[in-house]
């Protein structure tokens, strides 16, 4: 594709573009960068791209978009909290403990690197020395059971 093609074809799909990328971002200058950063990787590989451009830069742009959302997960610092728990919250995170520690030992073990440490996927597959599929199985299998205990536990109470 020349310059002038790429160009053109560009001009032609931008709004496209920004429109996908805002519903993704929520926020006009999120979205305009996000296009911008699709449109220079674009730029870079100009000699390798044919038409139309629109399948592949929309995929991108959908790809840029959620890289961001993930980058941007919400943190809060813990300086900035009163911490103050009421008996419900103990008692619940009391029971939840005690359900997570009723779990097979990769299943504990899994559950609290993810939720409690917070560590990601690929983290905890290198930690555990497993595979990330594996790692993701194992975390489903364990969440599925607490999800049974805890309507069991439910049941009972009714």
């Amino acid at each position: 594709m020349t310059e002038e093609e790429f160009q053109k074809e560009v001009k032609d799909i931008r709004h496209r573009l920004l429109a996908t990328s805002m519903g993704y971002m929520k926020n006009g200058a999120d979205s305009e960068d996000a296009v911008q950063s699709v449109l220079v990787r674009l730029w870079k590989m100009v000699d390798t791209l044919h038409s139309p451009l629109l399948p592949l830069a929309l995929t991108l742009v959908r790809h840029q978009c959620v890289d961001e959302l993930r980058r941007r997960r919400a943190t809060l610092n813990i300086d900035d909290c009163d911490v103050v728990q009421t008996e419900e919250k103990d008692e619940r995170i009391a029971v939840m403990m005690s359900l997570i520690a009723d779990l097979p030992v990769l299943q504990q073990t899994i559950i609290q690197l993810r939720h409690i440490d917070g560590m990601e996927m690929a983290d905890i597959a290198r930690y555990m020395g497993m595979k990330e599929p594996a790692v993701r199985k194992a975390l489903s299998r364990a969440r599925q059971a607490l999800r049974g205990m805890i309507v069991k536990q439910m049941q009972s109470r009714a």
